[in-house]
């Protein structure tokens, strides 16, 4: 093995990032070393780079929480992962494992947590270092180009929809259908579920039609959530918004219908008027929800590994990273890009 990797480095927030030759880490107890096949790039990424959210990264860092690859070396008290496995090294890089939080199965709120590619280095590498407690275990049905948005995208949205607590043969709106869209219409539908899909874009919409979408409003042609309840009458059981959009979330909540819950996922900037009136008045539960726990992963890629849930990917190699992100700031990715590292750094973009 050689002992340095080439990384996609924030030497600057707010500024391109850097290809360097860095020293190839060796776990320590608790951790593992992966050889990096590929990581998917996400939305949070472009905020870490930029340092757009209140808690900024330190910098330097190596960005990237959708990375996988085989485990090639374990460290001391490794039980649980082998040398040759798959894993997935996700955004929940590590929690304490003992406060509240996380004795009652909600890791992902522990105050001690780590995250990949944010607070710990992440898959724009040829090797991440990782808590070997924490990764996700990666079906051999499933490829890794495929399962990368997976460990992110998927578990998000797939966490999302059960938050929504919507039943099987009821109605779920789920606004925004690009990355995250895109995915949670697809586990909507396969966890039985009538979907509803909003978003300003018709190609997207009839992408949308065609995993399963029972009914689609574009909400640049009229009021979304009157167009629903006029469709089903009394508005969706739960709604999903993904849509990093102020706009999107007012017409969250009025397509709530009474005892609904509307699921905020997207992450905009500012704040955004509650009407409280109709919060109260119909007993609407407004909720956050952000990525998952080990066990929704499970859930999460098992959907994938039964063929349930397919995300649309376009691959791009590690040394176009900057470009990927320029696209994804400008709204031009319209659904996930994968850095595709099988093949070393500089391996030429594709599609899938």
């Amino acid at each position: 093995m050689p002992s340095t990797m080439i990384a996609a480095v924030v030497e600057k927030l707010g500024q391109p990032l850097v290809m360097r030759e860095l020293p190839i880490p060796a776990p320590r107890r608790g951790e593992i070393l992966v050889k990096t096949e590929a990581c998917g790039v996400c939305h949070t990424d472009l905020h870490a780079a930029k340092g757009d959210w209140p808690v900024k990264p330190h910098v330097p860092f190596v960005p990237g929480h959708e990375g996988i690859g085989r485990v090639i070396a374990v460290g001391e008290g490794v039980t649980t992962v082998k040398e040759g496995d798959r894993v997935g090294v996700p955004w929940l890089y590590s929690a304490c494992g003992h406060c509240e939080f996380c004795r009652k199965g909600w890791e992902t709120q522990c105050d001690s947590a780590e995250y990949g590619g944010y607070t710990r280095n992440g898959g724009f590498a040829e090797y991440i270092l990782a808590a070997a407690g924490y990764v996700a275990h990666i079906p051999e049905r499933i490829d890794p180009l495929q399962a990368a948005p997976i460990v992110c995208a998927g578990i998000t949205t797939y966490k999302g929809v059960k938050e929504t607590e919507a039943r099987p043969g009821e109605w779920i709106a789920i606004s925004g259908i690009g990355g995250l869209g895109h995915l949670a219409v697809q586990y909507a539908k396969a966890m039985g579920l009538h979907v509803a899909a909003i978003d300003v874009d018709d190609g997207k919409l009839a992408h949308a039609k065609t995993l399963g979408a029972d009914l689609v409003f574009n909400a640049k042609q009229g009021d979304p959530a009157a167009a629903l309840k006029k469709e089903i009458g009394g508005g969706a059981h739960g709604v999903l918004i993904t849509a990093p959009s102020i706009p999107a979330f007012h017409q969250g909540i009025a397509m709530t219908r009474k005892l609904g819950t509307c699921v905020l996922v997207g992450l905009p900037p500012g704040d955004f008027p509650t009407p409280l009136f109709d919060v109260v008045l119909n007993r609407i539960t407004i909720r956050g929800s952000l990525v998952g726990t080990r066990q929704d992963m499970v859930e999460a890629l098992s959907f994938a590994a039964e063929g349930a849930v397919k995300a649309d990917i376009e691959l791009a190699p590690l040394s176009g990273i900057n470009t990927v992100l320029d696209r994804l700031e400008h709204g031009q990715v319209p659904s996930r890009v994968v850095l595709d590292l099988r093949n070393g750094v500089q391996a030429q973009a594709a599609n899938a």
